[in-house]
């Protein structure tokens, strides 16, 4: 079955490396468990040894005093072994642990110092699952893999070194299963690590479509896209499967091959080494110990194949997680960039030009100035770059040309987190997060006490319905805000930016699609709330905004129109038309006809 282009693991050996980097930080208890391999496997190797030297002394000799020394021995060999194995999985576990800790703390706090344009580049699924399932992949490999591979080696170059001792000739035709192993090993290999990394690619995706539906299956419900969604799902379930069926398929190969290969080993030393015990050139008791190791000569190399598919799953994973930990910080800036202690509010964009990657030019050329204080309304239709100016000024982007000056300042200079702290957002869609009303208004300002949050609700019309909650402020509300309306979670939004006390105000669309009472409340909270702040205001209902110092009318990505709400109406422009629209006098299409006139 075709799954197109495979791709391959690209660095295993840069990966191991790095995933070196943080289990050498716990390398005094890594050393710990590595000795305890070393001493397991030792044991591990005297057992049959003691037990073949048992059985020539029985055969030769019957004494029951040897009998129970012999078994005495073995006890405590077994026993040493078994608690050494103890000790290396309760310490390798502990070491893994910590290091997946510190590599998912760092994916994650790395993930809140990328820019806002990976987080549009990438679904929020996808980026889930490299927290989740390929961090779990890497922890699963790192709790067995490590042992098992050391162990392997360990095992398997002891028991190549006692067989060579005890009789070169069973030890070299033992050794005749090698190649034909090796052969068979290195063309199923090279076929699963391409299948596996198909694999998590795929998980990935999946995951990724899942999140997305869930999110919006109120949309899908309400255009009956049921089927739809459902069809999409079992593709990518598909191609999962495919994926999977593959990686397995030939990675349980490995075992199959090395059991059939254990057993002609096995036969032929017991055939040979009749023989040879026949005419006196070995004992039984070397037999018995040879085919003990034959055992255990192929089971390390059957475990290498078994963990070698498995560690290329775990780099699969790994290499997805350090792809996003490379990804370049938001404040990876060559240009000195200081804090800024106090925001006046003096904000001035001199032609600014700005696209987006690989798309046309969204600004052109945009000028204009606002004092302290002021507010300013960005007017124009979908796709203008009202939004585009906001996120200019938050520094989610900079611009490709012209200066941002803030207060004088070049904005490219000052660094994110003090502007950003300065700035208080409410927008058409309120992020509301999984903890209750006081911890979502407190999230504005972590050391506010509780009166705070509570003048702040006041400031913002939202304390008369919380206290109708069924736990008040500390009712839980889920991080959809599906709990209370919008309308609601709007008037805790204003809450959240009034106790912030910002500078700057940046309000996109913070009244749409609110019932009009509703809206009575959260203008009389926005106004309270842009009180000696600069406003960016961002709206559509033009009646919003007809006290604004300064409106900017934008049309793709210019500005073609700016002044106050009774300048505009006398230019008899765009702003005019739009503002007749709404008034209901004028007829439909009329904006529509004027824009494509311009």
């Amino acid at each position: 079955m075709h799954l197109g282009k495979r791709p391959k693991v690209k660095n295993v050996k840069g990966t191991l490396l790095r995933i070196w980097a943080y289990i050498a930080k716990d390398r005094t208890l890594f050393i710990g468990v590595l000795s305890m391999v070393f001493i397991s496997s030792v044991l591990s190797l005297l057992g049959p040894y003691l037990l073949g030297i048992a059985v020539d002394l029985l055969i030769e000799d019957f004494e029951t005093t040897i009998l129970a020394t012999m078994l005495i021995w073995l006890l405590v060999v077994y026993a040493g072994q078994a608690t050494a194995q103890w000790l290396q999985n309760y310490w390798m576990i502990t070491v893994a642990q910590r290091t997946v800790r510190e590599m998912r703390s760092h994916l994650f706090s790395h993930l809140h110092k990328l820019p806002i344009s990976y987080f549009q580049k990438n679904h929020d699924g996808e980026i889930m699952s490299r927290l989740t399932n390929d961090m779990e992949n890497v922890s699963r490999t790192l709790n067995s893999s490590i042992i098992q591979v050391t162990t392997s080696i360990l095992t398997l170059l002891g028991t190549i070194g006692v067989m060579l001792w005890l009789s070169p000739v069973l030890t070299l035709l033992t050794l005749t299963v090698v190649p034909v192993m090796y052969g068979g090993m290195k063309w199923i290999t090279n076929r699963t690590g391409v299948y596996f990394k198909e694999q998590q690619r795929h998980l990935g995706e999946l995951n990724g479509y899942i999140e997305e539906t869930l999110a919006g299956h109120t949309i899908v419900k309400m255009f009956s896209k049921e089927q739809k969604v459902i069809e999409e799902f079992h593709e990518k379930n598909e191609a999962l499967k495919n994926s999977g069926y593959f990686a397995q398929t030939y990675s349980g190969f490995i075992p199959k091959l090395m059991n059939m290969l254990n057993n002609v080993s096995f036969t032929i030393i017991v055939g040979v080494g009749g023989l040879l015990a026949v005419k006196g050139a070995v004992s039984i008791g070397v037999i018995v110990t040879f085919t003990t190791y034959s055992r255990q000569f192929t089971r390390p190399l059957n475990d290498l194949a078994n963990q070698f598919n498995t560690i290329l799953s775990a780099v699969a994973g790994a290499e997805r997680v350090f792809h996003v930990i490379d990804e370049d910080r938001e404040d990876l800036n060559l240009r000195k960039e200081v804090d800024i202690p106090s925001i006046k509010g003096e904000i001035e964009f001199r032609s600014v030009s700005f696209s987006y990657e690989d798309v046309d030019q969204t600004l052109h050329d945009v000028s204009f100035k606002a004092a302290p204080g002021d507010t300013i309304a960005l007017v124009g239709p979908t796709g203008a770059g009202k939004t585009t100016i906001t996120s200019l000024l938050s520094r989610f982007y900079d611009a490709n040309k012209g200066t941002i000056l803030i207060d004088g300042n070049d904005i490219t200079e000052i660094t994110r987190s003090s502007l950003r702290k300065q700035m208080g957002v409410v927008i058409q869609d309120s992020v509301l997060f999984h903890t209750t009303v006081r911890e979502n208004i407190r999230y504005g300002k972590l050391d506010a006490s509780d009166a705070d949050v509570i003048e702040a609700a006041k400031e913002a019309n939202a304390h008369s319905f919380i206290m109708k909650l069924p736990e008040g402020y500390d009712t839980l509300l889920h991080s959809d805000g599906r709990d209370i309306s919008q309308g609601q979670r709007q008037l805790i939004a204003i809450a959240r930016a009034m106790i912030a006390s910002p500078s700057l105000l940046i309000l996109d669309e913070a009244t749409s699609s609110i019932d009009t009472i509703t809206e009575i409340k959260i203008n009389e909270a926005l106004a309270r709330l842009m009180k000696g702040r600069t406003s960016f205001v961002i709206a559509h209902r033009l009646n919003t905004i007809r006290n604004a110092n300064l409106i900017v009318v934008l049309h793709e990505g210019k500005i073609i129109e700016q002044g106050t709400h009774k300048q505009l109406l006398k230019q008899g422009g765009m702003y005019a038309k739009l503002h007749e629209t709404q008034s209901g006098n004028d007829t439909r299409g009329s904006v529509l006809e004027h824009l494509e006139g311009r």
